[in-house]
């Protein structure tokens, strides 16, 4: 039988919502469980293909935050949840682990890193707090070489953000420059080395040359102490801004951008910068 609402009653535990976190998360688990099951799409999913559905979810869910749209902050962070949950799932089916394990390791982890909360060790500042956190990862890690910490950084993460998580674990045994001139001149010279390679139409040259100079100017933004993903974003946020006020003012004059030249587009660009 189908219930006014056209759900099947075998089913009726999971329509309503959990009064608690512990009840609204096992629901999800189930439901997880059930799709797996009986849905041709879940049922055929892999950990691979829902890798980009990870990378995709987190992307949306920090993107509501920088909105500051926490209706959709609310949705996205489900979906994130799902993710992690849909992962474990195949994990247990696999017989390698379950969600269960993945909830209890987060847990004894958190605790392991708080020793100034869950312990009798005392922090009484957020760089202490820190100090704390990464000598307690580094002994959850053992002994590692320098080489190991380099490749332990994930390959996923985005370009900019990987290179400085790079930079920092190198500077960490002293390889590195005494102080931000050095990365400064470094940009330079490998602004040179790309102008010759395009010079001489080497692509494979200038790719190699290109990743140069954006390494190098990732490291000036070490030396600064600013996040070059969050100086990247904000540059294209500002191009984006000043494009479409640029196509509102041609517009605005009964123009069209794609009628226009460059020396209009730019005398136009140069009034909205100003």
């Amino acid at each position: 039988m189908i219930d006014q609402k056209g759900r099947k009653p075998e089913y009726a535990p999971y329509y309503a919502d959990g009064k608690t976190p512990e009840e609204a998360f096992g629901r999800l688990c189930r439901i997880v469980t059930i799709l797996r099951g009986l849905c041709p799409w879940d049922r055929v999913q892999t950990h691979e293909s829902l890798r980009k559905c990870m990378i995709e979810e987190a992307y949306e869910a920090v993107d509501a935050v920088d909105r500051q749209d926490y209706e959709n902050l609310r949705e996205e962070l489900g979906d994130v949840l799902l993710q992690a949950v849909f992962n474990a799932e195949l994990a247990s089916e696999e017989g390698r682990f379950d969600i269960t394990a993945v909830v209890n390791d987060e847990c004894d982890k958190m605790i392991r890193r708080h020793p100034h909360i869950f312990a009798l060790e005392e922090a009484k500042s957020v760089d202490k707090a820190l100090e704390k956190w990464e000598n307690v990862k580094g002994k959850e890690h053992g002994t590692q070489t320098a080489s190991q910490r380099l490749r332990g950084v994930p390959k996923a993460l985005p370009a900019l953000t990987r290179s400085e998580k790079i930079q920092k674990r190198a500077a960490e045994v002293g390889f590195d420059w005494p102080d931000i001139s050095g990365a400064l001149q470094k940009v330079s010279e490998e602004l040179e080395e790309f102008k010759v390679a395009y010079q001489e139409s080497d692509r494979i040259g200038m790719e190699e040359e290109l990743g140069d100079l954006v390494f190098s100017a990732v490291n000036v933004a070490r030396f600064a102490k600013l996040d070059p993903e969050e100086a990247l974003k904000a540059a294209t946020d500002k191009f984006t801004d000043r494009f479409c006020r640029l196509e509102d003012s041609a517009r605005a004059e009964g123009r069209e951008l794609a009628g226009m030249t460059l020396e209009e587009m730019d005398a136009l660009w140069d009034k909205i910068k100003g």
